[in-house]
């Protein structure tokens, strides 16, 4: 036992007493020490005193679908920081190689005895049956960010994946493209279903028939992007419209890897502008998320929730800005 004082002590910056006082829930302490030595005891594993057990940790709990998706440790790390801002400890939750699904993390997040969740990228939908009943009935603070899933009952924060499809192909138009293609995740995930409403409006209005065969579902990868790309170019199609940047490098290697030249031959769109499109070869044409406007507003709504207050289940929606580089050009003459 000393030796386990002593761990949590060190790690809470704090003395032995402290963290004994703590335990048998001892006046005169601060409730700022307090709860840092406490999330120390949920760090460490430890189960709290059963007198404090009731009490939520200041433990949040990020739940991510992968990380191979710069888009996503980007929006996390700004997530991590305000938590850090307001005293909050975050625990990153992310899909791995085993295909851990997101209720086990959830699971563990619960036995944590957690302060609230932010999922990113993913569903609370996905967290299974069992775990969602026990969200809701502890009314655990969650907070949706660009969720795969509708999820009407909960606080959402997402990208209007509309403004972002009609920027794209606007931009596009100009240049005078007129057989665009359109690259999406899979079928269900909720903002290629957003983008894809889009992109169907636009070509409704402009009347043209045909638009279904010029879009591709699959997974958001590299190597999904190309193979779309591929059938799509054979479609006599001059631009890409991607649903993510690793789409569109994707599509950019499958134009290469056809004799031909992006953006010479096939201009190229990606979505997010994650890190380093800037100095791809060519440099990505793409569609860029608020990402710190939107992990601020995420955050906000979860404190919100922590302190007591009544969020509304409303899907709070920011606009993309469309970044122009060089991997989109002139129509080619054909």
């Amino acid at each position: 036992m000393p030796r386990r004082l002593s761990d949590v002590a060190a790690f809470a910056g704090v003395s032995v007493a402290t963290v004994s006082r703590v335990l048998h829930d001892k006046p005169g302490i601060a409730q700022a020490t307090r709860d840092t030595v406490l999330t120390a005891l949920d760090v460490f594993g430890y189960e709290r005193p059963q007198k404090l057990r009731n009490a939520r940790a200041p433990l949040i709990g990020l739940v991510l679908p992968e990380l191979q998706n710069p888009i996503f440790p980007a929006m996390a790390e700004l997530v991590v920081t305000e938590l850090i801002r307001h005293n909050l400890l975050p625990v990153l939750c992310t899909r791995t190689a085993d295909g851990l699904p997101e209720a086990h993390y959830v699971e563990m997040l619960l036995a944590q005895n957690v302060g609230g969740i932010v999922f990113i990228g993913s569903s609370y939908a996905d967290a299974g049956a069992a775990q969602v009943k026990v969200l809701r009935a502890r009314k655990l603070p969650i907070v949706l960010i660009n969720a795969a899933d509708e999820n009407l009952d909960v606080p959402r924060v997402c990208v209007d994946d509309g403004v972002a499809v009609r920027q794209a192909l606007g931009h596009l138009r100009a240049l005078g493209h007129e057989r665009i293609g359109l690259i999406l995740g899979p079928v269900g995930h909720v903002p290629s279903a957003r983008k894809l409403a889009a992109y169907a409006a636009c070509a409704e209005d402009r009347g043209e028939r045909g638009w279904r065969a010029l879009v591709g579902h699959t997974i958001f990868t590299m190597e999904g992007g190309a193979t779309a790309a591929a059938r799509l170019v054979g479609e006599g199609v001059t631009a890409l419209v991607c649903a993510s940047d690793a789409l569109a490098l994707g599509a950019v290697r499958a134009v290469r890897k056809l004799g031909l030249r992006v953006p010479a031959d096939v201009s190229v769109v990606g979505f997010d502008d994650s890190s380093l499109m800037s100095v791809t070869d060519p440099p990505l044409t793409t569609v860029r998320q608020p990402i710190a406007a939107m992990g601020s507003a995420a955050v906000a709504a979860l404190m919100s929730q922590i302190n007591g207050h009544v969020v509304p289940a409303d899907e709070v929606l920011f606009d993309p800005e469309l970044i122009v580089r060089g991997s989109t050009g002139m129509c080619p003459a054909r």
